[in-house]
């Protein structure tokens, strides 16, 4: 037994990041080891997570992964936490399709109560039928309390309260309105010095929630049996570990993080890691290319680090080297972009040169490109999401073929998976938990695989 709950709210922006920092902190502070997870692809919050918490976040995504194996990854790291705390995505019971994928759907997966985050700035009793209909429409989802945002007054408190016993849900206390607290912009990277403001952001909402919410009575009414019952058929992780490395010498890996390379799935790393050793590098801070059998390229924010990025020609031609000598590398959309032929930072602006492997010129717009995506690649099947802000520019359409990529319901997309040598780069974040890597250079290469460039 060990409390366990997920964070849900009504709809977005009620603040169940703020809540969520705040409780990680707390917990921290009390000598408990608290295991933070996101819903969702949400690599920007589990960063946030692991500043609050002092442990690495890991992402839940019912459309990434299957069921059995969010359960299986869900006690792989909960296993030594004292309490875990799941952080949802957008409003309780949206998902992908209706309630699938939703944060409703994780919460009865893994058989965890709920606790709602409500913004009350613009209700008060008026939330009763609110809390009534959440605590009611699906049983088998348990709202065991709520939590009240940018309450204004005592006065407005106690409105809150008594439509919280008039609809049957227990109120575990509240956030008052802090005007001028707000999150560090999430298109920032975290740099040391947003670190530094966020460490004193997370501190504060921390002391708020000690003083004015009821965490002991949370912790008990969250208390779950640990660890999740298994869906059937279960593999166990010792037979994934055989699955990843059977056959397969230990392998040096190395990953590039830095403030301009930081979305990183805690899941794709740690599977990486059951092949070989991992290392990382710096392409911000201009770290030499490890030795190695494999380059991961995830994404991250290389426009805010155009100008730097653009100083690093000893690593570009590292790469190049490193390529051309039949090196495997997997570049993920900011990882992309560090392989392209240039990045211009706005309309008009400065086109700084990257690598050059790749001879696409991306420009950052305001519009995004975001959805799940899927692809087959002899026979591997590809899931991921793309997110990003870039518009394409490729002067010679007709000199690489390219492996498509679709939506989740099949359709047709702009994006491509390219492959040139052993690089295989995309602008969707793929997700390799449930998938082997390493298997994509494990078929033979065509030539309608290969990119052929003048």
């Amino acid at each position: 037994m060990k409390p366990q709950l997920l964070i849900a709210s009504p709809i977005s922006g009620s603040g169940k990041t703020t809540f969520a920092l705040g409780l990680l902190r707390a917990l921290r502070q009390r000598g408990l080891h608290a295991q933070p997870f996101k819903c969702g692809t949400d690599y920007i919050d589990t960063q946030y997570h692991a500043l609050a918490a002092g442990h690495d976040s890991v992402n839940l995504d019912t459309w990434l992964a299957s069921d059995g194996h969010i359960q299986t990854i869900y006690n792989k790291y909960a296993e030594q936490a004292d309490v875990c705390v799941t952080e949802g995505t957008a409003g309780l019971f949206d998902g992908y399709n209706r309630m699938q994928g939703s944060n409703a759907h994780i919460a009865r997966l893994l058989k965890i109560p709920v606790v709602l985050i409500v913004n009350a700035r613009a209700t008060a009793y008026s939330v009763a039928p609110i809390l009534y209909g959440f605590k009611h429409f699906k049983r088998y989802v348990q709202v065991v309390g709520v939590v009240f945002n940018q309450v204004a007054s005592p006065a407005h408190l106690t409105l809150l309260q008594e439509a919280c016993m008039d609809a049957g849900v227990e109120c575990l206390g509240y956030l008052p309105v802090v005007n001028d607290f707000k999150l560090p912009p999430r298109h920032s990277g975290l740099v040391l010095s947003v670190r530094q403001s966020m460490d004193e952001q997370i501190d504060r909402i921390a002391s708020l929630i000690e003083k004015h919410v009821n965490i002991d009575k949370l912790l008990s009414l969250c208390e779950r049996i640990f660890p999740c019952q298994h869906i059937l058929p279960y593999t166990s992780e010792s037979e994934l570990d055989n699955r990843h490395i059977m056959g397969r010498k230990e392998l040096q890996i190395a990953i590039a993080r830095d403030p301009a390379f930081c979305l990183l799935s805690q899941e794709n790393v740690d599977s990486l890691a059951r092949n070989g050793q991992i290392s990382y590098f710096s392409p911000l801070y201009g770290s030499d290319l490890p030795s190695a059998d494999l380059v991961y390229l995830p994404g991250g924010y290389p426009e805010l680090f155009a100008r730097q990025l653009y100083r690093r020609k000893r690593l570009f031609s590292q790469l190049r080297d490193y390529i051309e000598g039949g090196g495997k590398l997997l570049a993920e959309c900011g990882g992309m972009v560090l392989l392209s032929h240039s990045l211009t930072v706005r309309q008009g602006g400065t086109a700084y040169e990257m690598a050059n492997i790749f001879p696409f010129d991306f420009t950052m717009t305001a519009r995004t490109n975001a959805g799940y995506r899927q692809a087959e690649y002899h026979g591997i099947t590809l899931r991921g999401y793309e997110s990003h802000y870039t518009e394409t520019i490729n002067p010679e359409e007709n000199s690489f073929s390219a492996i498509p990529v679709y939506t989740m319901r099949g359709s047709n997309t702009s994006t491509s998976l390219f492959r040139y040598k052993n690089v295989f780069a995309s602008l969707v974040r793929w997700y390799w938990g449930e998938t082997e890597m390493l298997d994509l250079w494990g078929k033979s290469q065509t030539e309608t695989d290969s990119l052929v460039f003048p």
